[in-house]
């Protein structure tokens, strides 16, 4: 018989790096789970990403027990390590602050496609590209047709 869920927590913490302070903590003793159980389990399976920003979704289950999800990085971060930038730019539209070309923004699709709610590699792409228009990073070259 299937557990009953009781809530899920969305959560953004460093690869290797889960500590009991804040966020991680308040945010599941909230829900009554083993902080500590969490911060060990977490750590031993993101040791290979040290210090890489990871999304993580834990569903708790009404007897505190708990299930999680590790995600790719976030597309803005991913971004940021290619163009070697610290942050985006505050104007976007006007002032841009690095470029990327389609290759690298087929790399960071890849990556990120199976997080992502898009079927074809192109529209994964074009939202990554989406991103870095966001943050005022150009891509540069024309987008790379299909060869369907």
């Amino acid at each position: 018989m299937a557990k009953e869920i009781a809530g899920l927590i969305k959560l953004q913490i460093k690869g290797g790096a889960a500590n009991p302070s804040p966020p991680v903590g308040p945010a599941l003793g909230s829900k009554g789970v083993n902080i500590m159980q969490f911060c060990k389990a977490f750590n031993a399976r993101t040791q290979d990403q040290p210090g890489k920003v990871l999304p993580v979704v834990i569903t708790v289950y009404a007897d505190k027990s708990f299930d999680f999800v590790i995600k790719q990085p976030p597309v803005a971060i991913q971004l940021l390590e290619m163009t070697k930038l610290k942050s985006g730019s505050a104007e976007p539209h006007s002032k841009k602050v690095g470029k990327v070309t389609w290759d690298q923004v087929r790399q960071i699709a890849e990556i990120k496609m199976s997080d992502l709610n898009c079927f074809t590699l192109e529209s994964a792409m074009t939202m990554v590209a989406g991103t870095a228009r966001s943050m005022g990073i150009t891509v540069d070259g024309t987008f790379p047709q299909s060869t369907k």
